[in-house]
């Protein structure tokens, strides 16, 4: 019959393994919570697609890969201007294309492929992506031609 006395062996169990279990919890504490991983690293830009300007200087626009999804970014582009892409020599058209824009720098981003396709930028917000439809461009189309607009009236 127990009378409320603990027996000198099955406390020392007891108090060690709570001191264990304490341990571990502590050890637990360093990984734990699950979001609180590092941020994935920011992409490194590439070189996928010959950009030509016609006027001087060239504005900045640069290449990452989203997966199969060539992004470039014309968030530094603004006023009115237009490049021309060409594609990379034996390699032809990435599958997909997007563009990240800026609204207010530019209103309209006008895309010259096998078809013409149009995009209205907001006047204000956060940087956006344009998606190119892949029917827009063929994978022997030679050139792809962009122009972009601060005015109303379509990118000239």
């Amino acid at each position: 019959m127990l009378n409320g006395r603990t027996s000198k062996t099955g406390a020392v169990p007891s108090a060690a393994a709570v001191v264990l279990l304490c341990a571990v919890l502590s050890a637990c504490a360093l990984h734990w919570p699950p979001w609180r991983h590092r941020p994935p690293p920011a992409p490194t830009p590439v070189q996928e697609l010959s950009i030509e300007s016609a006027v001087e200087p060239a504005p900045q626009i640069l290449q990452f890969w989203d997966r199969n999804t060539l992004l470039l970014d014309l968030t530094a582009v603004n006023g009115e201007g237009g490049v021309t892409l060409h594609a990379a020599a034996g390699r032809g058209w990435p599958v997909r294309l997007e563009f990240r824009v800026q609204p207010g720098s530019i209103q309209r981003l006008e895309v010259l492929g096998r078809e013409r396709v149009l995009f209205e930028v907001p006047a204000q917000g956060a940087p956006m992506v344009l998606k190119l439809s892949p029917s827009a461009y063929l994978r022997d189309t030679p050139q792809i031609t962009l122009r972009w607009s601060a005015a109303d009236g379509s990118a000239r």
